[in-house]
């Protein structure tokens, strides 16, 4: 599969809302599901665009493909701890809970990631303050997965 130019991978677009103070502009396309828990997605971001701000609750394996994605952490107190700058090629792995943002670089990102959930949690959509928006399930992602595509 060519991430770049599938015309047959489904990418939905995400963007903000006005109580996002940041903004909201990136692509998802579900790759894979396994009956084990192990996902695979692709996302691209629109240049100096973000996702929302997040926290994954399983284990993540990401690679940039291509542009830059700059990933800001934060502590759990809600303190920004740095901003990592991830090139294509750059390949990262984390097994605990993270609270983050990514944001595509200047040209924007494609990165691919690949979870490993088996309780079946993926991520907790934030609110600034760190509140949990809506948590995002494997369950979610296979009802998405067998949904029909109109082309």
């Amino acid at each position: 599969m060519d991430l770049l130019s599938d015309p047959d991978l489904h990418w939905s677009h995400f963007t903000g809302t006005p109580r996002f103070g940041y903004p909201i502009d990136y692509w998802g396309a579900i790759l894979h599901v396994g009956d084990d828990g192990h996902l695979d997605f692709a996302y691209r971001w629109a240049p100096n665009s973000y996702c929302h701000f997040h926290r994954h609750l399983c284990a993540t394996t990401s690679t940039v493909i291509a542009g830059q994605l700059h990933v800001t952490d934060f502590d759990d107190d809600g303190n920004k701890t740095g901003v990592r700058i991830r090139a294509a090629g750059d390949y990262s792995h984390t097994v605990e809970p993270d609270v983050h943002m990514e944001q595509g670089g200047p040209d924007g990102a494609i990165a691919v990631f690949n979870l490993f959930a088996p309780d079946g949690l993926l991520t907790d959509v934030l609110a600034d303050d760190h509140s949990v928006i809506r948590t995002n399930t494997v369950e979610q992602v296979i009802e998405a997965w067998r949904r029909p595509v109109a082309h």
